[in-house]
């Protein structure tokens, strides 16, 4: 069944296994696709000695295998044939079983995934054509190999159509937990460890000690203002750590990038790509998947702890966690972020050139956002919620001269639409009268505003009313040895340009604080 050329390719990744593994394959025999299964397994398995089939026979129209390490069960399952983009995910079932695969976590994202309290019981739904479903996948089986009371399977909707109908998925990967849905769309490791946190709750082992880590500089966020502040600090011949939920922050929820000065084009995932490997050139330490727990800012010596145990420290700390575009928390949004569902229109408004969109929000932001996209699109449709518009009177009347520009208020979005690749509808509800309409079009735009992530700071640092944290024009908080960049701060213009010059910036007031005695 697998070409020559994959089986070599196979061999030589699975040539340093230590353990014995055995695909239990569990199948009726008058399942279509039971021989395709077994064959396919067992191409696999003759890649290496340490792996082998074991079949059984069963009544119910079902076709699954199980992964056994050492004849004990590793806690993953796939239920269907694990090719397409989720043969990676085989293969690393495998070399994560044995201790080998390149993505394992380290010991404090362990420890965390151990500290998960109850018994779990995980499946999610992918399409084997799902570019972001293996990194679910992948996610969730390295869960369920770290924590015994966790399991997790991989359920191929093709072959499961009854039921995916019966729980009305529409979007993949679609991943449940003891039966409720727990996530939608792509997802990071960290993403996923911290909703099970909030779903189920952590234990933590009381005779784990926490883990000390010590720094010249901190850099607590991994966007672009982040990676600019890590590597101008580095630069000065200082010990720094990044500490961060992801390398390249909300840039990666951008599609498309044109406005990122000497770079013509370029897409979020490219730039995050692009950041970490800059930052892999100079001896930054990178720990991501990190979720910031509490800080001590005061005094000479900062510390920031996070979950799992955690504790770094450092005379000066970055702050540059950036800021999270507010959602509508609507059906069908999560599906469709990047796929018709964006948040900027500077980055993303040109890709909707000649096409229909709608604006959410009608305060300045959303009806600067429509003005702008006027300009692009053949037509924009701005939908607010209260009564009234909350943007400025001039920028009302703009907007209201402009012939393909629409305005509805009393307007509550219910639902996001689209045909599995994309948007193609969006659900309003007039709040006065109660009508629910659909309106078809090419893309969503939500303007409901930013939020700074800046809550673990707020009670240790001055912010505005909208907790953005206040900084002089050097990046300087009002505590010493603390600094700020980015969209956390209270700089005006949210850009990826703008945040990484103004990580830079703090990079240079910290290391001038440094030489001249003030930390």
């Amino acid at each position: 069944m697998l070409e020559t050329t994959i089986l070599d390719q196979v061999r030589s990744v699975f040539q340093h296994l230590e353990a014995r593994y055995v695909f239990h394959i569990t199948y009726h025999p008058g399942h279509e696709q039971a021989q395709e299964l077994i064959g396919f397994l067992k191409d696999v398995a003759s890649c290496s000695d340490k792996l082998s089939c074991r079949m059984s026979e069963i009544e119910n129209p079902v076709l699954e295998f199980t992964l056994l390490k050492d004849d004990v069960e590793t806690g993953i399952k796939f239920r269907g044939i694990p090719g397409g983009h989720e043969f990676t995910s085989l293969l690393l079932a495998v070399l994560n079983a044995d201790g080998k695969g390149k993505n394992l976590p380290d010991e404090a994202i362990r420890r965390r995934i151990r500290a998960l309290q109850g018994d779990i019981s995980l499946q999610t739904y992918v399409s084997l054509t799902c570019t972001n479903c293996p990194d679910v996948v992948q996610a969730l089986n390295i869960i369920a190999l770290l924590n015994p009371h966790v399991t997790h399977e991989m359920v191929d909707g093709a072959l499961n159509q009854e039921e995916v109908d019966a729980l009305k998925i529409q979007a993949v990967p679609s991943v449940y937990a003891n039966g409720k849905l727990l996530h939608v769309g792509r997802g990071s490791l960290g993403e996923l460890l911290q909703k099970l946190e909030e779903a189920f709750g952590s234990a933590p082992q009381e005779d784990e000690a926490p883990i000390e880590r010590d720094f010249d500089v901190l850099v607590l966020g991994g966007g672009p203002a982040g990676a600019s502040a890590a590597i101008y600090s580095a630069r000065k011949g200082l010990r720094v750590a990044i500490v961060a939920e992801r390398i390249g922050g909300q840039v990666k929820e951008t599609v498309g990038i044109e406005n990122l000065i000497s770079v013509p084009q370029t897409t979020g995932a490219e730039l995050a790509n692009a950041l970490r490997t800059h930052i892999e050139h100079y001896p930054i330490e990178i720990f991501e998947e990190r979720k910031i727990e509490k800080v001590k800012l005061q005094g000479t010596e900062k510390s920031v702890s996070t979950v799992g145990g955690e504790v770094f420290h450092a005379p000066a700390v970055i702050i540059v966690t950036g800021a999270s575009w507010r959602k509508l928390n609507v059906e069908g949004e999560a599906e469709y972020i990047g796929r018709g569902v964006a948040f900027c229109p500077h980055c993303d408004g040109p890709f909707y050139q000649g096409k229909h969109v709608a604006v959410i929000g009608g305060g300045n932001s959303g009806i600067e956002a429509a003005i702008d996209l006027a300009g692009i699109c053949r037509k924009v449709t701005v939908f607010e919620f209260a009564d009234t518009l909350k943007a400025d009177q001039v920028l009302q009347e703009k907007a209201r001269s402009l012939p393909n520009v629409e305005i509805f208020t009393s307007s509550q979005t219910v639902k996001v639409d689209g045909n599995g690749e994309k948007v193609t509808s969006i659900r309003i509800k007039d709040r006065l009268t109660g009508e629910e309409r659909d309106f078809p079009l090419d893309g969503i735009f939500v303007q409901i505003g930013l939020a700074a992530n800046s809550a673990p700071f707020r009670d240790k640092l001055e912010t505005t009313p909208t907790g953005e944290i206040k900084i002089d024009a050097f990046c300087r908080t009002t505590l010493p040895g603390v600094y700020a960049a980015g969209d956390v701060s209270n700089v005006p213009y949210k850009q990826i340009v703008i945040a990484m010059g103004e990580g830079a910036k703090a990079a240079l007031s910290a290391f001038d604080d440094r030489i001249r005695g003030v930390i």
